[in-house]
C-alpha cells in the first residue's frame, strides 16, 4: 500500500507531501490544478518513462520518494543487493536537468528497469490513455491471456514458434537459384585457390620481416660488428679493451700484497675480462657467420609483397586468411549439398511446425476457456455498472503461425437490447468503454496481487446513475485493496475514505500547486464546487452534505 508520497520541483508543484490511507483515497480540484501532475509523479517514482521537461522551471533537479507500507518479497532484495525492511519500502527518483536519473530503493542504487518492475508489483495505474487502448485489438488478446492466465502455454507455444523462424532462416540460406549457386562457387573456388597456392603458414610474416630488416641493413651490421671486435680485441696498431682489462687486473694483484682490498678488485677485473672474452667470440661467430644476397633479399620481398595482397582481400594477417580459407571451404561444401540440407531443413520445418501447431491448439483451448469465463464475468461487473443489457464477449479468427499464437483475438459487445455484437471500436461510446475498462480491471485484478490500484480519470464521459454505479463499484473494490482515483464525479469523490484538494494559486510571478487532505467542511464546499460549478450555493452544499450524509 502506498502510504507517502513526496514531491519536490515537479512542475508547478515546488514541494508536497501526500499521506493516503487504505480504502478509497480521491483527488479533485478545478481543470489545470495539478490533479495530473500527481499521477506523473507516481508514475516517475515507479520506473515509468519521464521527460526532463517535467522538472520544475529554474530548478536543476526534481525528486519522488514514496513509502509503501507493503514491501515487496524478501527474496527480491536479496536477488538486487537492497537491505529488506519488512516495515516498509522506501523508493526515491531524482530526475536531473542533465537527463541523468538516480534511482535508489531503501538507499541503494538500482536501474530505472529494475524500479520499473518493482513498481509493476507494487501499483496497478490505470488512465485515459489505457481507455483509449481498447479501440486497438492487439491488446485484447493481452487481456485475455492475463485474465486467463496462459503464460506457461504462452513461453511453450513461444519457443516452438522461435524454433520455427530459426529454421526457416536456415532454410533461407541455403536455398538459392542455379544461376546465383554457380556464381558464388566460382567465387569461393577462386579464393580457396588462391589461398591455397600460396602455401601459407600461420604466423610466417614475422620471422620473413626480421630477416628483410637485416638484409636491408646488412652493410651496417657487418662494419658495426667489425668496429666492436677490434674494440675488445685490439688491431695492429692499438690494444683492445680485453688487453687493456688484463693490464690493469696484473696492476691490482701486485697492490694486493700490499694492501688486500686491491685483491677484490683484481678479482672483479678478472670477472670483467671472462665476459669481455665471451662477448668477443660470440660477436666475432655472428661476423663470420653474416651471409646476405641480393637473390635473398628479392625472393623475401615478393613472399611479403603476396602475403599482404592476400591480407588486404582476406584478413589481417596470414592466420586470419588461413581461417577465412576454412570459412570459404565449409561454404563450398554446404552450398555443393545444399539440395539435400534443404530437404533436410523443410522436414525438420515440417515438424517444427507441427509442434507449434500443437502447443498452438493448447493455448488456443486455454483461451477459449478463459474468454467464456472472462465474458460472464465482464458481464456482470458492466451490469453491477448501470449496463444491465449488456452482451460481451471475446471472439476468436485463425490465423497462421504468429508471434502471438494461431489466432487473433477482438472484444464484441452490444449494450442495447435488439442489437448484434460488433467491435468495441464500432459501437462503445466514451462512458461505456470507461466501464468496460473498469470491469476488465476489476476482473483482472481477482488474479493478480498488486495491492494498489490508481484510476487517472476513469470516468470520462460517465454521468447520472452511471456515475453512481461507477463510484460503488469503486469503493467495493477499494474493500481488498487500496485505491487511488483522479475525478471529476461528486459520486465518486462522497464515498472517498479520504479526500486530497488539489489547488493551484500564483505568488511572486510564479505559479504553484498544493495537495491537502480536507475534512468534512472542506469536503462539503468541494463537492458543492464540483456539483455546482464556481456558484456555490445553499442548496448545492446541501446536495453535498446529502451525499456524505449516505457515504
Amino acid at each position: 500500500m502506498l502510504s507517502l508520497l513526496q514531491i519536490e520541483n515537479i512542475a508547478v508543484i515546488e514541494r508536497s507531501e501526500i499521506t493516503f490511507q487504505k480504502g478509497l483515497n480521491v483527488l479533485t480540484g478545478e481543470t489545470g490544478a495539478g490533479k495530473s501532475i500527481v499521477m506523473d509523479a507516481i508514475s516517475a517514482v515507479l520506473g515509468r518513462r519521464t521527460n526532463r521537461d517535467l522538472i520544475r522551471t529554474g530548478s536543476e533537479k526534481a525528486a519522488v520518494t514514496a513509502v509503501f507500507s507493503a514491501p515487496a518479497a524478501s527474496d527480491w532484495y536479496e536477488t538486487h543487493g537492497v537491505p529488506y525492511d519488512p516495515e516498509e519500502l522506501l523508493i526515491r527518483r531524482e530526475l536531473y536537468a542533465d537527463g541523468k536519473n538516480v534511482c535508489r530503493v531503501n538507499g541503494a542504487a538500482v536501474t530505472v528497469s529494475v524500479l520499473r518492475a518493482l513498481g509493476a508489483s507494487l501499483v496497478d495505474i490505470h488512465g485515459q490513455n489505457d481507455t483509449q487502448a481498447l479501440f486497438d485489438e492487439k491488446a485484447h488478446l493481452a487481456l485475455l491471456d492475463a485474465f486467463a492466465d496462459t503464460a506457461s502455454e504462452q513461453d511453450a507455444y513461444h519457443s516452438a514458434y522461435v524454433r520455427c523462424t530459426e529454421i526457416r532462416a536456415q532454410l533461407d540460406r541455403v536455398s538459392m537459384d542455379e544461376s546465383e549457386k554457380l556464381r558464388r562457387m566460382e567465387s569461393l573456388t577462386y579464393q580457396i585457390n588462391e589461398i591455397t597456392d600460396a602455401k601459407l603458414k600461420a604466423g610466417e610474416e614475422e620471422p620473413l620481416l626480421a630477416r628483410r630488416n637485416v638484409l636491408r641493413n646488412a652493410e651496417k651490421l657487418s662494419d658495426g660488428l667489425s668496429e666492436a671486435v677490434k674494440s675488445l680485441y685490439g688491431g695492429e696498431s692499438s690494444q683492445g679493451a680485453s688487453d687493456l682489462l688484463s693490464a690493469a687486473a696484473r696492476e691490482l694483484t701486485r697492490l694486493g700484497r700490499v694492501d688486500a682490498k686491491y685483491e677484490e678488485a683484481a678479482q672483479r677485473l678478472s670477472s670483467l675480462i671472462a665476459d669481455a672474452d665471451s662477448l668477443s667470440e660470440e660477436l666475432r661467430s655472428d661476423l663470420d657467420e653474416l651471409s646476405y644476397s641480393d637473390e635473398e633479399l628479392d625472393r623475401i620481398e615478393r613472399r611479403l609483397d603476396l602475403i599482404e595482397r592476400l591480407c588486404r582481400k582476406y584478413g589481417k594477417d596470414a592466420a586470419a586468411v588461413l581461417e577465412y580459407a576454412e570459412t570459404a571451404q565449409n561454404e563450398l561444401e554446404a552450398i555443393t549439398t545444399s539440395e539435400e540440407r534443404s530437404e533436410a531443413l523443410r522436414e525438420e520445418l515440417r515438424r517444427a511446425e507441427a509442434e507449434a501447431m500443437r502447443l498452438g491448439e493448447i493455448l488456443r483451448n486455454k483461451r477459449r476457456e478463459g474468454a467464456v469465463l472472462l465474458k460472464e464475468r465482464v458481464e456482470d461487473e458492466l451490469s453491477q455498472l448501470d449496463m444491465p443489457n449488456i452482451r460481451f464477449s471475446a471472439r476468436f479468427t485463425e490465423i497462421p503461425l504468429s508471434d502471438s499464437g494461431i489466432d487473433q483475438v477482438s472484444f464484441y459487445m452490444s449494450a442495447n437490447l435488439g442489437e448484434d455484437e460488433k467491435p468495441l471500436n464500432k459501437v462503445a461510446s466514451g462512458g461505456e468503454l470507461s466501464r468496460v475498462m473498469l470491469a476488465l480491471k476489476n476482473v483482472l485484478a481477482e488474479n493478480d496481487t498488486v495491492p494498489t490500484m490508481i484510476f487517472d480519470e476513469v470516468d470520462a464521459g460517465v454521468s447520472g446513475r452511471a456515475a453512481q454505479k461507477v463510484a460503488e463499484k469503486l469503493k467495493r473494490s477499494s474493500t481488498g485493496k487500496q485505491v487511488l482515483c483522479v475525478t471529476h464525479l461528486p459520486q465518486i469523490a462522497a464515498l472517498a475514505d479520504v479526500h486530497f484538494l488539489i489547488t493551484k494559486q500564483a505568488r511572486d510571478g510564479r505559479t504553484y500547486t498544493q495537495v491537502a487532505p480536507l475534512d468534512r467542511p472542506g469536503r462539503v464546499e468541494e463537492l458543492a464546487r464540483i456539483i455546482g460549478g464556481s456558484q456555490i450555493t445553499e442548496n448545492t452544499r446541501k446536495s453535498a452534505e446529502d451525499m456524505l450524509g449516505v457515504s
